[in-house]
């Protein structure tokens, strides 16, 4: 290490004179500290390092006078008034100084004074120049010791005028890392980096200090290393007696690291800048008196303020004229005050007047005291953001509350009109027919919303209707002079509504369901807060309107009848029970009707399924056609309606019900084909016949089949006897159910008898039900309800499995029948498995297809579901023959007999009956025996009862005959016993 002893005893081997020491202790003090006061003694300014070694802020000196800074005991002595009279003679004073720091603490400064004087020699001011040597100082405060603390704690290195380094310090040398040998001597230019020393500025740098110019700043040299060293220095020049430099010394320190710290330091603030000014965000600083002493950018791109519009002023001047928010501003100086945070979110205008919704967040700085010594406020544009948090707050809450879809859009509308004074809002809706219709404008005139509803949109229908019409949105941004409001603006004017935005709503899938429109009271277009309006509002309306339509089609799917649009079983009941609350409050009567419409399968099995909608459609509106506003008209299911008659004369019902029965049995063409509909009308009435709709409706279903049981087309009021006779066939069918499980049911068997030749033809199987507590039930009781109830299929298959099984035993015991006939109903043939089962059934039984007959009635002719003939046909080809049943009755059965395989005609006993007595029904016998002579068909008579009757037929020709004359119908065991009878009688002839 380099000791810097030597240095100092150079300089005292050389006695420098007093000018030259003092021009040294004045070339180490400069580049110290700095003063400069007049010479009155006010202080002037100070430098940076005279004010941070005395710790004043210059505000605190600047216009006070010198001795603040010196003991009170010193400022009156002769010493201090000596020290002034020197100044003011001109002599540069050099002295080690006392002098007082402002919190009252020492400091020592070696301090050079000169005096700057005018052209007539009087003192001007005086700069002093001072370095602390505090640390350093002894008692005795010699000049030696100060040079010795200063050459401990800085880098000295003496250089003569052309340049060339006469000695330096240890210090110095260190710094540079060279030793001293290899230094001294050297050019000065050694140490400096780059072609520095080559250059024109360096050229005047050493010629200016040459010529007695002091010279301070950093200087960037290059160690012995390589190493770039910062080099902090004064270059002092020493004059001799006529002014030219003998040496220049300079004396500095390596700051390095506080350059490299600096540079980082700036590149950090430079960084810190680029964030603070290139954020969306706005930055405002205010100081301890609320005043803004720094904005970024960003501040200014969000509010519109400039710098100068800004700096100095308080936050409440910038938004005078919005006392809401200064109030606000306020309360957050407050709270600031007390050392606490402050954040808001608020709705404010910036400098055009423009509304931007804020999140601000303001920090206090505070001071070791806790005073508050600046605030920084850091704002966020959540306008886009908030604008849809607060339309959809209030809307969506009113969709949870379930409101109605008006108030949800009223609520939106006041919104909008709530963040947005200027604008008046509105939302229609467009119907499926294009009609606009008010859903909310609680600002507008009662009468514009009235005018407006109805409207069909087109392309000239003001802004509402064009947007709709276009699916775009348009501006009128002047009413009075926009072509789209040629035929409305005398609407619109009068109310001050002077222009129009309107942006249509669309749904999901792109259709114009509404607009949604923006009134303004003076001509202008729409600015971007009310893009962003819009924008939240869209999406609002668009929901609500499409919910709403949602809820309705839930509704209608819940509630109504999707064929005919009519109120469906859930809807009728509770309509028809608030109408019967009704009339028992106002001791009315209330007549429910239950409609069936006849032989509806038929239309569905004939023409298909879509006739039978579009006949049950037909129905509907022929209904609803003749009711009244306070009627109701439902459809619970199939082919069964319900009308309930509400305020009617009792005297007038039958009129009202012969009416309604009339128009739905005017003719009707179904998918090109005529049709005759009719129904079969059953009525109760409320109280007469009971005191709820369910009752009601029960007490006239039965009425309507008691209707339907005398002839189809006809109408029934309903009586307790019905209902007597309707809970007998409920009981009955109960038990037919049970009787067909548990083998109540037996077949009795009668013969037929060959009238030629009286000999045994077949037996026809005839269903017998002897019930327990019913006794013997006939066939003309549970027949029809096994029809009703869907039993007689399963019936007709028992009667075939035991007609078989019987047949087949009395083959297997020698006992001779011909063949048995069962009687099938059109339902069985309904089956298309039928012809294989009865292929197994005959297998089973080792019987051939001609020992079965198979008996069909008119109903099975006329049947017109597909499979039917079908099936008729598949069992033709089996070889069982076909019989039809009670020919005569119906009015189709000629036509039918060409088409269908029959094989049998089975005359019915109504004319066998008679006969014998009328010449006409005689006649009608001998007419269809002679059509089953032509058509090759055996003709069976019915219910022979008697001689005259059997003579009678066989003077026709009839085939056979069967009845009472002969045999009525037996068991098994009693047609056995009989025919043992008819064959002996057989032989003794």
């Amino acid at each position: 290490m380099y000791n810097h002893e030597p240095f100092i005893r150079e300089l005292n081997r050389r006695h420098l004179s007093g000018d030259e020491r003092d021009a040294l202790l004045a070339a180490l003090s400069r580049s110290m500290a700095m003063l400069e006061f007049a010479a009155d003694g006010t202080l002037l300014d100070a430098n940076d390092n005279f004010l941070r070694l005395l710790g004043y802020r210059r505000e605190e000196l600047v216009g006070k006078h010198h001795s603040m800074l010196c003991d009170d005991t010193y400022s009156n002595t002769d010493d201090y008034r000596q020290f002034w009279e020197h100044l003011r003679s001109g002599e540069v004073i050099s002295d080690t100084l006392q002098r007082i720091r402002s919190d009252g603490s020492t400091v020592w400064l070696e301090a050079i004074c000169s005096p700057i004087l005018d052209d007539r020699g009087q003192l001007l001011k005086v700069i002093s120049v001072a370095a602390d040597i505090t640390a350093y100082i002894d008692d005795s405060r010699h000049s030696n010791s100060v040079l010795n603390a200063l050459n401990r704690s800085l880098g000295v290195v003496e250089l003569s005028p052309d340049g060339i380094i006469l000695s330096a310090n240890g210090n110095y040398l260190k710094t540079m890392g060279y030793l001293a040998d290899e230094l001294i001597g050297q050019p000065h230019s050694i140490l400096w980096s780059g072609d520095w020393a080559d250059s024109a500025e360096y050229a005047t740098f050493w010629r200016d200090v040459c010529n007695g110019r002091f010279f301070s700043g950093r200087f960037q040299r290059r160690a012995r290393n390589g190493r770039s060293v910062w080099w902090e220095a004064t270059y002092s020049p020493v004059l001799d007696a006529s002014g030219r430099p003998e040496r220049i010394i300079c004396i500095g320190a390596d700051v390095t690291y506080r350059v490299t710290r600096e540079v980082n330091d700036r590149k950090h603030l430079h960084l810190l800048s680029l964030g603070i000014n290139e954020t969306d965000n706005a930055v405002l600083i205010t100081d301890d008196n609320n005043r803004i002493v720094f904005h970024n950018i960003g501040f200014t791109r969000m509010l519109g303020f400039q710098a100068q519009q800004v700096i100095g002023e308080r936050p409440n001047d910038l938004f005078a004229g919005h006392p809401a928010f200064v109030r606000l501003i306020e309360r957050c100086h407050g709270e600031l005050l007390q050392g606490q945070s402050f954040h808001t979110e608020e709705l404010i205008r910036d400098m055009n007047d423009q509304p931007i919704w804020i999140s601000a967040v303001v920090n206090p700085i505070l001071d070791a005291a806790g005073k508050l010594v600046n605030a920084v406020c850091v704002m966020t544009d959540i306008t886009n953001t908030k604008v849809h948090e607060v339309l959809q707050y209030r809307v969506l809450n009113a969709m949870a509350r379930d409101s109605s879809l008006n108030e949800q859009m009223s609520l939106l509308c006041e919104e909008v009109e709530r963040v947005a004074p200027e604008v008046i809002a509105s939302v229609l809706r467009v119907d499926e027919q294009g009609k606009l219709h008010t859903l909310a404008g609680p600002s507008l005139p009662e009468f514009y919303n009235r005018a407006l509803d109805g409207i069909q949109i087109g392309p000239d229908v003001g802004a509402c209707g064009t947007a709709a019409f276009t699916g775009e949105p348009v501006v009128s941004a002047d009413i009075e002079t926009d072509p789209h409001w040629a035929d409305y603006r005398n609407l619109a004017l009068p109310h001050g509504l002077r222009a129009c935005w309107s942006t249509p709503v669309k749904s999901s899938d792109g259709k114009v369901i509404g607009t949604f429109a923006f009134y303004f009271r003076e001509p202008r277009a729409p600015g971007p807060f009310h893009q962003l309006l819009v924008d939240a509002g869209l999406h609002l309306c668009a929901l609500a309107i499409e919910r709403e339509a949602s809820r309705a089609r839930i509704h209608q799917l819940a509630f109504y009848d999707s064929l005919t649009g009519l109120p469906n079983r859930s809807l009728l009941l509770v309509q028809a029970g608030q109408a019967i609350a009704t009339a028992e409050r106002n001791r009315s009567t209330v007549a429910v009707m239950f409609i069936d419409l006849d032989r509806f399968k038929q239309v569905n099995d004939s023409l298909g399924h879509q006739a039978g909608d579009e006949l049950l459609r037909t129905v509907a509106m022929r209904l609803q056609s003749q009711a009244r506003r306070s009627d109701i008209v439902g459809r619970l299911s199939g082919d069964e309606f319900v009308v309930v008659l509400t305020q009617y004369d009792d005297r007038h019902l039958p009129e009202v019900v012969k009416r309604i029965q009339e128009k739905l049995a005017q003719p009707c063409h179904i998918n090109g084909t005529p049709l005759n509909p009719s129904a079969s009308i059953g009525v109760a009435m409320f109280p007469a016949n009971g005191n709820d709709i369910e009752t009601l409706l029960h007490r006239a279903d039965i009425a309507m089949y008691q209707a339907k049981a005398v002839n189809r087309g006809r109408h029934s009021f309903f009586s307790d006897e019905m209902n007597s006779m309707a809970q007998e066939r409920l009981a009955l069918e109960s038990a037919l159910r049970d009787a067909l499980r548990g083998g109540d049911f037996e077949l009795h068997y009668q013969p037929q008898i060959h009238l030629e030749d009286n000999r045994l033809h077949g037996v026809e199987a005839l269903a017998r039900w002897q019930h327990p507590q019913l006794g013997n039930v006939s066939p003309g009781r549970f027949i029809p309800i096994a029809e009703e109830c869907g039993l007689i299929g399963e019936l007709g298959k028992w009667a075939l499995e035991e007609a078989c099984f019987q047949l087949s035993d009395w083959r297997r015991r020698g006992i001779k029948v011909p063949s048995v006939s069962v009687n099938l109903s059109a339902t069985n043939f309904h089956d298309l498995e039928l012809p294989r089962f009865l292929t197994d059934l005959l297998q089973r039984h080792a019987l051939s297809p001609s020992d079965l007959s198979i008996e069909i009635t008119e109903t099975v002719l006329m049947d017109t579901n597909p499979s039917t003939n079908q099936t008729i046909a598949a069992v033709h080809a089996l070889g069982v023959p076909l019989a039809m049943d009670d020919f005569g009755t119906g009015y189709s059965s000629l036509g039918y007999l060409r088409k269908l395989p029959v094989s049998e005609l089975k005359l019915d006993q109504s004319f066998v009956r008679d006969m014998a007595k009328d010449a006409a029904v005689s006649a009608l016998t001998n007419a269809v025996i002679r059509i089953g002579e032509s058509l090759k068909l055996t003709v069976v008579a019915e219910g022979v009862e008697d001689a005259d009757q059997y003579e009678l037929l066989v003077r026709q020709g009839c085939d056979v005959a069967q009845g009472y004359y002969f045999s009525p119908p037996l068991s098994p065991a009693g047609l056995e016993n009989w025919i043992r009878d008819f064959m002996a009688g057989q032989n003794k002839h």
